[in-house]
Formats: C-alpha cells, structure tokens, sequence
C-alpha cells in the first residue's frame, strides 16, 4: 500500500471516528471502526519495517565493498611507487612486484578468501574447471597436473574456478 492511499485510509479512520463519537455507539460499528485502525497500524508497521531493511541492506554492502577496497588500497600505493621509480633495476623490480603480491594476497586473506588448485591435488568439479585432460599411467586417475589460474573462494563459496588440466 501507498504511502499516499495509507494517508487516505488514515483520514477515512479518523472521519469515522469522530462520526461515531457523535452518534450514538453501535457496538459492530465500534469494532469495525477498531479493525480498520489496527489494520492501518499494522499497515504503516510493516513499511517501515520494510523501509529499513532496505536501508540496513544498503549499508551493509556499502561497509563490505568499503572494507574490501580499504585492505586492497595499500598495495595500489605500492604499485605507484614501483611505477614512479625510473630505475633500470630488474632483480629490485622483481623483489617489489613480489612484495607487492605478497601484501595484496594477505589483504585478500583478511577478507576471508583464499587461493586453491595445486598440482597433484585431487579433480573436484565443484571447486575445478578441467580445461585439458592428458593421458598418463604414471599419474593417478582425475589428479591435476597444471594449473593454468588458481580458482579462489570465501569460506566455501567459490569466487572463481580454478582452470586446471587432468590426468585420465
């Protein structure tokens, strides 16, 4: 209901009531006029309840996306400061896009999500996207042998596939 036609209803109720006042009291007009009150109670009740679910769901997703954003703002620093560098030093690069990796994957690991899909572990196709199969007696049935991009996930809910290649 509108919040313009509960207005409506409001008005209606309170007409009657006042009407009722004047005349004298039928007892069913009484729990009539009585009903419509708790109804539109009950009315205005429920979308206000309705108005603030949505509200605190708003922000709820506002606080996760901020949260994120805020674990994984220091390693966009860090890759501005190894972009600014002008320097010709390979092995100093390497070690910053390492530690620079090594920062992003811990503030993913305080969001709660974690890296999968290793060499040697066992198929899941839950968990694994199985892009290429091979043929190999010296490896176990479904274990895979590459990974071509690690699947993650957030406590049991996958976020991405791992893309793997098996053994048959």
């Amino acid at each position: 209901m509108s919040k313009k036609k509960a207005e409506e209803v409001k008005e209606e109720v309170k007409e009657e009531i006042k009407q009722d006042d004047t005349q004298e009291e039928n007892p069913l007009e009484k729990e009539l006029a009585d009903t419509k009150e708790q109804l539109l109670r009950v009315t205005a009740e429920y979308a206000n309840f309705r108005k603030r679910s949505e509200k605190e769901k708003s922000e709820s997703f506002n606080f996760a996306i901020a949260k994120a954003v805020g674990e994984i703002l220091s390693t966009i620093d860090n890759m501005e400061r190894a972009l600014s560098n002008e320097q010709e030093d390979y092995d100093g690069l390497k070690k910053g896009v390492q530690m620079t990796y090594d920062g992003l994957m811990a503030s993913l690991e305080k969001l709660g999500v974690t890296a999968y899909g290793e060499v040697g572990e066992q198929f899941d196709p839950n968990f694994h996207n199985a892009v290429m199969h091979i043929e190999d007696d010296s490896l176990e049935a479904n274990v895979i042998t590459d990974v071509f991009q690690k699947g993650y996930k957030i406590n049991d809910k996958v976020v991405r596939p791992a893309m793997v290649k098996t053994a048959n």
